[in-house]
């Protein structure tokens, strides 16, 4: 298992989700306002 990395943000808005499956990947629905918005998904426990 990977050790957790400490990573630094500045962002406006936080969202906290689980990611859904869909098809054979993942998903994370965000409000509409967020669309041609630039984020960043963080993985928040190891990946096992």
């Amino acid at each position: 298992m990977a050790d957790p990395i400490e990573v630094k943000v500045k962002g406006y808005e936080v969202i906290e989700k689980v990611v859904k499956r869909s098809g054979d990947s993942g998903r994370v629905y965000v409000p509409k306002s967020w669309v041609g918005k630039k984020v960043k998904i963080i993985l928040l426990e190891p990946n096992e």
